[in-house]
């Protein structure tokens, strides 16, 4: 029921509009008071609205990656898996990427009382078709810098797959090993072909991802995330 009250308010929060400037609690209001907008991201205190999502340069790539990481988190108990998730990074930074994948005992990021997540996942994946420029510079900044450990990005019109790994406070790309198959040094087991996922082969993936679970690295990091 729509009150008067309720008009009232609406009417005293300005509109969430791209390119605005905030700090994040300025950019939480706004973006509750409008239910109607389903994704909209503040990086380095300026705000960015997602545009009408395409079919195969963004959502068939996201139900890839989703399936890809729904096989791992399903044979791993002890990790969660987050579908655009707000991220409460730091005053100037609540992204929502298009995937997170984190640890729930022990990791670097928590889930708040009001059902956020506040701190760095252990891993992020973004899908940039027109995003790339942020999602390989603002983004990789601000991730950087808040210990993000592993930063995924599929550039779906450039046909690349990129994987960076934190070391010593900068990212540096993840080899591919000699076998074309690219093993995460967070998550054990995790294993992707990359070649096959750009190439749409969803079933080679999965299939190359079930080697990583059965692997004796997985094992242990099973036992590990148990104990």
């Amino acid at each position: 029921m729509i009150t008067e009250q309720t008009i009232s308010l609406t009417l005293t929060i300005p509109p969430l509009e791209n390119g605005d400037r905030l700090v994040r609690a300025e950019f939480e209001r706004r973006y509750q008071a409008m239910p109607e907008v389903k994704k909209a991201e503040l990086v380095e205190g300026v705000v960015y609205m997602a545009s009408p999502l395409r079919f195969k340069s963004h959502a068939e790539p996201h139900a890839y990656i989703m399936g890809w990481l729904a096989t791992y988190q399903a044979k791993t108990q002890g990790v969660r898996l987050g579908d655009n998730p707000t991220v409460r990074l730091d005053g100037d930074n609540e992204p929502q990427p298009d995937a997170v994948l984190r640890i729930e005992s022990g990791g670097k990021s928590r889930i708040s009382e009001d059902d956020y997540l506040e701190g760095s996942p252990e891993l992020i994946v973004e899908i940039a078709a027109s995003t790339a420029s942020i999602d390989l510079h603002e983004k990789l900044k601000v991730y950087r810098r808040n210990g993000v450990p592993e930063y995924l990005v599929w550039r779906v019109y450039d046909g690349q797959f990129d994987w960076f790994i934190l070391q010593e406070g900068e990212y540096i790309p993840l080899e591919t090993d000699t076998d074309g198959v690219t093993r995460s040094q967070v998550f054990p087991g995790l294993w992707l072909d990359k070649a096959a996922l750009l190439a749409g082969n969803l079933a080679q993936v999965l299939a190359v991802l079930q080697q990583g679970l059965d692997s004796q690295e997985h094992q242990n990091f099973l036992q590990q995330l148990a104990s």
